[in-house]
């Protein structure tokens, strides 16, 4: 066989290929709409476990009932803290996997929030 004759097979067992799959596609259908009345899935973040998100402006009390931990001073003056929160959040079997969370409190609300990951100690 010449590379020519390949080359014609080949574009030929692609032709068909490619026609078999247009073939197999129906005809395209929006989704209907929701009815007015009828019954629908709740979003997504009305699922999770912990609904109550973190706020800018939560007060110490209000951040520890959203994350569901208590939280451990790091440092800071009185109304001006560092807190951590740290959360088991399962793992592999055989090891568990925990995450960090800094909390930065200022006047008594929460200012913002940082994840500290870190470096598990077998990978270093």
């Amino acid at each position: 066989m010449t590379d020519r004759w390949l080359y014609r097979i080949m574009l030929a067992a692609l032709i068909s290929v490619a026609s078999v799959a247009i073939a197999s596609f129906g005809p395209a259908a929006a989704q209907s709409p929701t009815p007015a009345t009828g019954t629908h899935s709740p979003p997504f973040t009305t699922t999770l476990s912990n609904m109550t998100p973190l706020a800018v402006g939560m007060n110490i009390d209000d951040a520890t009932q959203a994350l569901g931990t208590q939280l451990s001073y790091v440092s800071g003056r009185p109304g001006d803290e560092v807190f951590l929160a740290h959360r088991n959040v399962g793992g592999s079997g055989l090891f568990d996997h925990g995450d960090r969370l800094y909390l930065q409190f200022r006047q008594g609300r929460l200012a913002g929030w940082k994840g500290d990951w870190g470096h598990n100690w077998m990978w270093q």
